[in-house]
């Protein structure tokens, strides 16, 4: 069975009343052969890369059988994952390169060293990227560095933020066709 992890962005508190987060999870609910995998992450303002990535591994199980779908911060977190680690696909919303000069992003550590792109690559079947010219937080250079460097399938859009609304459609679409339910 596909496991469908989704990994929120930092601050998230309540994941399944913030964003999309809890209607994807229910939406996958209710396809066969596919567990959808969604609980409040420790540390979730800073987010910081030595506790999320071995609750990822520990604790939801991200393994060989899972799609990490992960937004913003859950988005560094994913890739990182990916560097020693393989999973089944990334799914990324509002990915980015760099901490952009914020310190809580710059305490995470997801951006103390260079990211080992051809790594992801080669422990991942399949990556995609959802982007939007239009993001408030992420310049769209930072989202295309991650696009060039992983050759991803990108869904570019130009009015839909940082992903913040209550549905996500695209992405319950990219996923059934990822993973065949």
């Amino acid at each position: 069975m596909i496991k469908a992890a989704i990994i929120p962005g930092n601050g998230s508190g309540n994941v399944t009343n913030c964003n999309w987060y809890g209607w994807l999870f229910n939406e996958l609910k209710m396809q066969h052969d596919v567990k959808p995998i969604l609980r409040n992450m420790p540390d979730p303002l800073h987010a910081r890369e030595t506790v999320w990535l071995p609750f990822m591994e520990k604790e939801l199980g991200c393994d060989r059988d899972t799609v990490i779908i992960g937004h913003s911060s859950g988005a560094a977190a994913a890739m990182h994952y990916a560097e020693t680690r393989h999973v089944k696909g990334l799914v990324l919303i509002s990915a980015y390169t760099s901490d952009l000069g914020d310190d809580i992003e710059r305490s995470s550590g997801y951006f103390s060293r260079p990211w080992d792109w051809e790594a992801i690559k080669g422990n991942t079947e399949f990556r995609v990227q959802f982007g939007s010219k239009d993001d408030p937080f992420l310049p769209w250079s930072e989202q295309m560095e991650v696009a060039n460097s992983l050759g991803l399938e990108l869904h570019d859009f130009d009015d839909r933020g940082h992903f913040t609304d209550s549905q996500f459609p695209e992405l319950l679409a990219v996923i059934k066709s990822k993973i065949s339910c």
